[in-house]
């Protein structure tokens, strides 16, 4: 399966996603944060400008109108690539691990 570098502007964060994998999924596995919220292209949360490269979608018709496309925006949560992408996403940002849990002191309370 081919796997493409993909580029987010203006952070310049870089992951790589397959030609399988939605882009916004592929982000998330890479420890990137795109904003999202159904998953399904219905939402438009995660609608971002296509600068450069080729994606295609597996449904119909995306929640995007006809000028919407024709202008480069895409929908990364079902978007595929199919080609190398430069993607315009301003509040990309990297997935902070949650700090380890303080270990907490026995009290010797039994249930």
């Amino acid at each position: 399966m081919p796997t493409y570098p993909v580029l987010l502007q203006p952070s310049g964060l870089r992951f790589e996603a397959d030609a399988d994998t939605p882009v916004l999924l592929a982000a998330q596995a890479a420890g990137i944060k795109l904003p999202s919220s159904c998953r399904n292209g219905t939402c438009r949360a995660c609608m971002s400008l296509l600068l450069d490269g080729e994606i295609a979608y597996r449904i119909e018709w995306p929640g995007l109108s006809r000028d919407e496309k024709e202008e480069g925006w895409i929908l990364p949560c079902v978007a595929h690539a199919c080609t190398p992408l430069e993607i315009q996403s301003l509040q990309a940002e990297r997935i902070e691990a949650a700090p380890p849990a303080s270990p907490r002191p026995l009290t010797g309370a039994r249930r």
